[in-house]
């Protein structure tokens, strides 16, 4: 199967591989593969893996044929923060997919959590997703909840949906944030160009609104605490983006330059709470920050 991509001026200076595994959501080592292979063309010729967009390109990628897409168990370690015959509550790694999909067919949180749980999560999300309840974004790391049983599953979404479910996260973003708090209540759907990323805009969208409270301020960047009353995609890094303030690391929103050399976005979730479904008892858990967030902090601080 071969796509025709066309560049833009905003693409302009991105690798090719890495503009490949973003457009055509496959990994980056494959994007590679197929331009080794020479089943890449920039304007009908063939390109080294390092070659830069210059904006205004068309690319023929060959694509192989992709096969049908199976959630298996895998021996992959996973942190669980809590455990019980209804529902797990895992510390999901930066750079750790939530569920298989076509450019993630397997190495995922859910061919772990079939290993770990023997199979035995919820069957509400199918085959492919089955125990995920919410999820985070690849390159966020943080807490996640997982439904072993269906009737787990229907009560925490419906917690989600009724807005009783915390979700608190901690990031770093570019800029200072003159209030100490504040509320970002904009509509979030699909963009109107690039349909792999999410946008503030009133054409096609649901209400979403995020809290945030400034833990400190540096010299170009703010730590902030956030909480999700709403989880659309991509939510922190849409709004964040939306008010001149991007996630750190998030070239997709904004960050083009990653001073810290990040792998993702320094955005982490670091803490939810829920009444659990057969006790009715609530639970809160908190999450260390990871090692990359700690260290983005270490150098602001050292900097200040």
């Amino acid at each position: 199967m071969t796509m025709i991509l066309h560049t833009l001026p905003s693409d302009k200076a991105k690798r090719i591989d890495s503009y490949l595994s973003e457009k055509l959501s496959i990994s980056r080592s494959l994007a590679q593969e197929l331009i080794a292979t020479l089943r890449v063309k920039v304007n009908g010729c063939n390109i080294a893996k390092n070659y830069l967009i210059k904006g205004g390109e068309v690319i023929e990628a060959e694509l192989p044929e992709l096969r049908a897409i199976e959630a298996l168990p895998q021996d992959i370690p996973v942190e669980i923060i809590y455990e019980d015959d209804s529902l797990l509550v895992v510390n999901k790694p930066q750079g750790m997919v939530v569920h298989p999909a076509a450019g993630n067919p397997d190495g995922t949180l859910v061919n772990a959590l079939l290993f770990h749980c023997a199979g035995r999560l919820s069957t509400i999300n199918g085959k492919i997703r089955p125990g995920i309840v919410h999820r985070i974004d690849k390159n966020t790391a943080g807490l996640l909840i997982v439904a072993k049983t269906d009737d787990a599953h229907i009560s925490l979404a419906k917690q989600i949906s009724t807005h009783s479910f915390e979700r608190k996260y901690e990031a770093v973003v570019l800029g200072n944030i003159t209030d100490d708090s504040g509320t970002i209540e904009r509509p979030i759907g699909r963009h109107k160009t690039d349909r792999k990323k999410m946008a503030v805009t009133e054409k096609n969208s649901k209400e979403a609104i995020t809290f945030y409270r400034v833990f400190q301020r540096f010299n170009g960047y703010t730590h902030l605490e956030l909480t999700l009353k709403t989880g659309r995609t991509h939510q922190i890094r849409v709004h964040m983006a939306s008010i001149g303030h991007p996630v750190v690391g998030d070239n997709v929103y904004g960050d083009t330059k990653n001073t810290f050399k990040l792998q993702g976005q320094c955005l982490f979730a670091c803490r939810i709470g829920f009444d659990h479904p057969k006790t009715g008892e609530r639970m809160v858990f908190e999450a260390e920050r990871p090692d990359f967030f700690e260290a983005v902090l270490e150098k602001l601080k050292r900097a200040y």
